[in-house]
């Protein structure tokens, strides 16, 4: 009877907390890229994918308190029993198909998202089996039988928070508006901005911290936590890959980085990404380190990621012809000329197979370092990950939701090469000395001071701002017939991926509407809250361009429509992205925080008064959204002289697969380890 009772509890919460069986999971292909590779160039990636992998479990010390403890459950299940031995045991425990199904989805998401919050979106997922279903597993596991006093004090420590949705456990955040680990249990906003205006004064990023508060005495004590490294073994893996570096800069560049993961330095990072930088074109292409910030609440500490990738050629020769022609198509933007850069440092651009990606997920282009100073004084590099993308982007006719009929076939034919077009990255620099303010007509009036950047300036909302206007450069570059024919795209043709460009995001901005939280009225992914920004300019521009209606659909159920008038994108379209970028532009140049997040704030506002009743949109979105996909990527393995590529089926089973076999050499001391650093953390999230 409790567990009819706890099915149906279940079955009331909102379904957005579990990962439906059905899920789509793919396979990462980058069999022909890596079997290209010289056998010195397989080696590096091998010991650069490991040094990544390790370093990628850090994720799941910054995602959720019991993260780490249900990755080693998983990991000793699994290390004992594959997938398919485990499903008759799960048979014999009393589950059904469908219940063990939803087992290996929940450990799969796990594994994706190295953590129990979503990558994208940042709520929480929670089996889709009853507890007690999941218990009786656990406990009739080969892992429980050889060990059963650690597995039950494992299965302890995690049991509840695995199953808990209290309102402050749904989603990632700060104070009492979510969970985090960046942030003790007792720090607020006001504790995150007090530790960001200290760090400035010292000189000193918050890229590779964590904010602790603790009473000393009746008074608030603060201790800033950096990431260093303290085990030899680690670094002793960095030493063996540093062997393998094909060239001198290579070398130079993974010494900065082992000095940065040893002692905790940024500044180490900082020259490691300078020497990255300079390294153009090179066949075998990896980052690595603590990189983007969507995911710190305050907004300006990073999550670790490391990848490792191949060149695709032919893709990479037009997006290096895209980026030859970049002093012909700045001008085209629309703000004035002293707002870029007096030089325009060419960035190196380049189309990747992804062979390791490790982290919380995978995106699927990348423009980076993060680090204004070095973006703006030496450059920056675009990867777009052209396996990612082959995947991401296949979509079936029937999910595409929220268009006309005759829209979806064009969709599907063009989302692909449109994402190419679009992905186009603007990010320019200015002196403030002549500038005058187009917005004001005035002399500027504000501007970075001493050790601010546009992070620890825009904080909260300067990832999804710069999302928005990177977002918006591509809308108004794509216009650009030079840049369509680029891409191969002319007549017709042109104009067809311009409009699929265009509906994308109209499309993408109204599906935005999942990742918004109406309770704290706050956004949980930055590129999709930018997506919606860009929908409210679109729609405000009036004279038909855009068309968003509430419709009831096929099967009885709410649903909604959107369009895009194609004859007015050149004219009433261009013009709104036009105004709206010149804004973005101006605000961002010139450091003015108060006039940029009463421009963002607004037009990111959800309500259900005005022209459009958005909260209700929003419940039509949740009740026809489809889950991201899993990807399931490679293992490599040194056999003798040469490095072996091991690759596995595009299902949950092979994804949860490829993660227990990708830690076996050392898993006990790793799991331990792990175990360890969470046990010593647990007392700060009370």
């Amino acid at each position: 009877a409790s567990s009819n009772l706890l099915m149906n509890q279940l079955n009331m919460v909102d379904s957005q907390y579990y990962l439906p069986n059905d899920i789509g999971v793919s396979a990462l292909d980058c069999g022909e890229a890596f079997r290209l590779l010289s056998p010195q160039e397989k080696m590096y990636a091998h010991y650069l994918s490991r040094a990544a992998w390790y370093g990628g479990l850090a994720v799941l010390l910054q995602t959720s308190p019991e993260s780490a403890n249900i990755f080693v459950l998983l990991q000793r299940i699994f290390r004992k029993q594959t997938p398919s031995q485990l499903a008759q045991v799960a048979t014999a425990a009393g589950l059904s198909s469908e219940d063990y199904q939803a087992f290996l989805v929940y450990a799969a998401g796990l594994y994706a998202n190295m953590g129990n919050y979503k990558s994208f979106g940042d709520t929480k997922f929670i089996p889709n089996l009853p507890k007690d279903k999941l218990e009786a597993l656990v406990r009739a596991s080969q892992a429980f039988q050889e060990q059963s006093a650690e597995m039950e004090a494992l299965w302890d420590s995690c049991s509840c928070l695995l199953y808990s949705l209290e309102d402050r456990q749904k989603q990632l955040g700060l104070g009492d508006k979510g969970i985090t680990t960046y942030f003790s249990g007792n720090c607020c906003l006001e504790d995150a901005e007090l530790a960001q205006k200290f760090l400035d004064s010292k000189k000193l990023s918050a890229y590779n911290t964590r904010l602790f508060k603790r009473d000393d005495g009746g008074k608030a004590c603060y201790e800033v936590r950096l990431a260093s490294a303290v085990q030899k073994e680690n670094q002793s893996n960095i030493y063996k890959h540093l062997q393998h570096s094909p060239t001198m800069l290579h070398l130079k560049m993974l010494e900065e980085y082992r000095r940065s993961f040893t002692l905790g330095s940024v500044e180490a990072h900082k020259e490691g990404s300078r020497y990255w930088i300079k390294d153009k074109g090179p066949i075998v292409e990896s980052y690595i380190g603590f990189i983007e910030s969507y995911r710190d609440p305050f907004g300006s500490r990073g999550e670790f990621e490391g990848f490792v990738a191949v060149v695709n050629k032919a893709m990479s020769e037009r997006f290096a012809k895209l980026v030859s022609s970049a002093e012909v198509l700045l001008p085209e933007l629309p703000w004035p000329r002293e707002f870029e850069k007096d030089t325009f440092l060419k960035p190196d651009f380049t189309s990747l197979d992804v062979l390791t990606f490790a982290g919380s997920g995978i995106p699927a282009g990348i423009n980076i370092p993060n680090y204004d100073d070095i973006r703006q004084s030496e450059g920056f590099k675009n990867v777009s990950l052209g396996n990612v993308l082959a995947v991401a982007y296949a979509t079936q006719k029937e999910k595409l939701t929220f268009l006309e009929e005759d829209d979806k076939d064009l969709f599907i034919k063009w989302k692909g090469p449109s994402f190419e077009v679009q992905d186009d990255k603007g990010k320019f620099n200015f002196d403030q000395s002549k500038v005058i303010n187009p917005e004001t007509g005035e002399p500027v009036s504000s501007w970075y001071r001493g050790s601010e950047t546009w992070d620890s300036k825009f904080s909260t909302i300067a990832s999804t701002y710069e999302e928005c206007r990177a977002e918006c450069v591509g809308l108004y570059l794509c216009l650009n017939k030079q840049v369509l024919s680029i891409f191969g795209h002319e007549g017709q043709d042109a104009e067809d991926v311009v409009y699929v460009n265009w509906l994308s995001m109209v499309r993408a901005g109204l599906l935005g509407l999942e990742f918004y939280t109406p309770e704290s009225k706050s956004w949980r992914q930055a590129h999709m809250q930018a997506r919606f920004v860009i929908l409210r300019v679109l729609l405000e521009a009036g004279e038909g361009l855009v068309g968003l209606e509430e419709v009831t659909g096929k099967d009885g159920m709410p649903d909604a429509r959107i369009t895009l008038d194609r004859s007015k994108i050149h004219t009433v379209g261009k013009n709104a992205i036009h105004r709206f970028l010149c804004k973005l532009q101006v605000f961002k140049s010139t450091a003015d925080v108060d006039g940029g997040r009463a421009l963002y704030d607004g037009y990111s506002t959800v309500s259900d008064s005005g022209a459009y009743n958005f909260l209700r949109l929003r419940e039509t979105v949740l009740l026809r959204k489809e889950v991201r996909k899993m990807f399931v990527q490679a293992n490599t393995r040194v056999s003798g002289d040469s490095v072996e590529l091991v690759e596995y089926e595009g299902t949950v089973a092979g994804l949860i697969s490829s993660f227990t076999e990708r830690f076996q050499d050392d898993a006990e001391q790793l799991e331990a380890d792990l175990l360890e650093l969470s046990k010593r953390d647990a007392p700060c999230w009370c």
